[in-house]
């Protein structure tokens, strides 16, 4: 997600158009050598902010270029500046960048109903804006019952009450945009639907739509001793069950502050336990090509840093990025 507290080969190739052309998520042309059996590797698609002070179209896919990414967040643009819209999409598709995703970080479970309903609609609007611009997917986490949090702990975060709503609410986003080059995906959560790899193949099925997707955090799964210690069993799930819905990903890690209980806090890639090898080995071998993109990080100089490090994993690995 962004920053939950605040309100996260060409590009046309890479995008949705193109995912749809081989069956919305299904396998396509692959590069890379291997023996027959073996899965061909892509080359991974990172992106993070660019910290680019304009709102010019080619200066910021430049600066995402020059940063040494081929993915992007959704620029700030209306839904209903369809010429900016266009020439965003354009720009990053002369520069090989793809759209990852567009955030849309509010509560679908919020208890006001006026504000739920706001909520909603926001979220829609930024599905129809992803399907507009091109951008693999809209994503917003399924909602939170609690009244102190918008993405907080609630006892019926795992109930059949909050399964049967975020059915609900993605169908009525998907219904309402018919998109057919992007989709819509919840991001996994520790403590609400989908937590976990099974509870997310069991949403999917739920929803019943071919544009409904899977957006991937490994750290947001992590919400027990057994899963940070077998993080690398746990990514290995996370691909084997849900890798063809796979959209887009996240890339941060996770560390462990010893107290009296359990605490475990976000860190920079590299500052943490999360395997990363496994990750992006993982993640190079999805047709559908997803993008990974850094959050959470305060400043450029602190996403320089997360991204050489995955830059340096990758290519240990023998792995390419785009």
């Amino acid at each position: 997600m962004e920053r939950r507290i605040s309100s996260r080969r060409a590009f046309l190739h890479t995008s949705l158009r193109t995912v749809a052309a081989a069956g919305l998520l299904g396998s396509g042309a692959l590069i890379g050598g291997g023996q027959a059996g073996q899965k061909k590797l892509l080359p991974i698609r990172l992106g993070g902010p660019a910290f680019a002070d304009t709102q010019d179209p080619e200066e910021l896919a430049r600066a995402h270029r020059k940063l040494g990414y081929s993915a992007a967040y959704c620029p700030n643009v209306s839904l209903n500046d369809a010429a900016k819209i266009r020439a965003y999409e354009e720009a990053f598709a002369k520069q090989d960048v793809t759209i990852a995703e567009v955030g849309r970080w509010v509560n679908l479970l919020e208890a006001d109903s006026e504000k739920r309903r706001l909520n909603l609609q926001v979220v829609t609007d930024g599905l129809a804006l992803a399907e507009a611009i091109g951008a693999r997917c809209c994503v917003d986490i399924a909602g939170s019952f609690s009244s102190e949090s918008w993405f907080g702990p609630h006892p019926e975060n795992l109930s059949r009450r909050h399964f049967d709503a975020s059915v609900e609410n993605a169908r009525k986003i998907i219904d309402a945009v018919k998109p057919t080059r992007t989709t819509f995906c919840y991001e996994v959560m520790g403590w609400s639907w989908p937590d976990s790899p099974d509870h997310y193949v069991k949403l999917i099925k739920a929803v019943d739509r071919k544009t409904f997707s899977v957006h991937l955090d490994p750290c947001n799964l992590v919400n027990s001793p057994e899963k940070f210690y077998e993080n690398t069993q746990l990514v290995n799930e996370c691909f084997d069950k849900l890798g063809k819905w796979i959209v887009s990903c996240h890339a941060k890690d996770l560390t462990w502050d010893v107290e009296m209980n359990v605490h475990f806090r976000e860190v920079a890639p590299g500052k943490g336990a999360l395997d990363y090898t496994t990750y992006l080995q993982r993640l190079s071998q999805l047709p559908q090509n997803p993008p990974l993109m850094l959050e959470h990080l305060s400043t450029a100089e602190d996403y320089t840093g997360a991204r050489e490090y995955i830059l340096g994993v990758g290519r240990k690995a023998g792995l390419a990025f785009a």
